[in-house]
């Protein structure tokens, strides 16, 4: 009897502490459920809502196949980490961000496109 109770809490260990999506092993190398896709300063001075990867993707009805992410209606997803969060920006800093925008309006035709903030904790940048 205590062997089916060892068992059985194990066996309940184990599914809390395993990823229950599988997302993870369709995830970029340099990308982690936990990072932040976009976070909001609810009040000044208050902790930032963040809203993380794992979320995002919950959120899409995402699902890995074949090794990939892909959202509900199948497409693939691809993870891109924004440019812009400058203090002091680059005197080319417009060119930059037109080339973000140009990128990222090119991928949204073959991906779903998870835009990741360049401002995890949404401080205040001047």
């Amino acid at each position: 009897m205590e062997f089916k109770l060892l068992c059985a809490a194990l066996l309940g260990l184990s599914l809390l502490t395993s990823p229950k999506h599988g997302f993870q092993q369709c995830l970029p190398e340099d990308t982690k459920l936990t990072d932040v896709v976009s976070a909001s300063m609810v009040k000044p001075g208050a902790k930032s809502k963040n809203i993380n990867v794992e979320q995002t993707l919950i959120a899409i009805k995402a699902q890995c196949k074949k090794g990939k992410l892909v959202d509900a209606s199948g497409k693939e997803i691809r993870f891109y980490r924004l440019t812009g969060c400058w203090g002091n920006p680059p005197a080319d800093y417009q060119e930059i961000l037109a080339r973000q925008a140009e990128e990222i309006e090119k991928l949204k035709k073959q991906y779903t496109v998870i835009e990741m903030t360049c401002n995890p904790d949404a401080a205040q940048v001047y």
